[in-house]
């Protein structure tokens, strides 16, 4: 695996992303579909290196542009990381804004190797988790 080609700029792990074109799944193309008002056949994704920011959902990403102009390879690599891009929001919380601030932080504090190797729990307990104040979230 290429693990900066399979890394977004933003710190979302595209090789374990359910739209990743190795990972979808019938049911995955459906509904996103659906929810993205687009053809079953569009929803499938690359990652967002080798479809240069063209994210399924976000087709003209800032994130990508400002890393791009930046000539950095992650946001924690900018002296203003993090900024109001990766901040999160109450609404639209189903995207993980929160998510790419803490795998950036994470990729700076370990390695990029190392968090590779987090990233799939880190991952399930983001999207599974429950969360308890002093814990963080918490698979039952």
């Amino acid at each position: 695996m290429d693990k900066i080609l399979l890394t977004a700029p933003c710190g979302i792990d595209c090789f374990n992303c359910p739209l990743l074109v190795t990972n979808i799944t019938d049911d995955v193309r459906s509904n996103t579909a659906k929810y993205l008002n687009m053809p079953p056949e569009d929803v499938e994704c690359k990652g967002c290196r080798p479809e240069k920011g063209q994210c399924k959902g976000n087709p003209n990403c800032a994130t990508w542009v400002c890393v791009q102009a930046k000539g950095h390879t992650f946001c924690h690599e900018c002296n203003d990381f993090p900024c109001e891009k990766l901040s999160p929001s109450f609404k639209g919380a189903q995207f993980p804004h929160n998510l790419k601030v803490y795998n950036n932080c994470r990729i700076k504090l370990v390695g990029l190797d190392a968090w590779i190797k987090e990233a799939d729990d880190i991952r399930k307990r983001y999207f599974n988790g429950n969360f308890i104040p002093g814990k963080g979230p918490v698979i039952k």
